[in-house]
């Protein structure tokens, strides 16, 4: 994986845990928080579609590694209401 490789990756990352965050409608940073969503919410969204033997609708193929681009996004909303339910909101 080249650098040009791993920064698609990162910016398709930080746009769905961005996404991910905006479906809860709570946030706890800016970029680099996103993409770190992004990236759990992949790994998330992926072991619970495997786990319910769900399909996969749209997957990115960056550099022979396939995204999971719908299941990111459902992971990271999941992840981001967790952290939401445990920590609560700031006011």
């Amino acid at each position: 994986m080249t650098l040009i490789d791993f920064l698609i990756l990162a910016i398709v990352a930080a746009i769905c845990g961005s996404l991910g965050q905006g479906i809860v409608g709570f946030s706890r940073g800016g970029c680099l928080v996103a993409m770190a969503l992004g990236f759990i919410g992949a790994v998330l969204g992926y072991w619970l579609k495997n786990t319910l033997g769900l399909p996969e609708p749209l997957m990115l193929q960056i550099a022979g590694s396939d995204f999971p681009i719908v299941w990111s996004i459902i992971g990271s909303a999941l992840f981001v209401a967790v952290i939401t339910l445990l920590t609560g909101r700031r006011r």
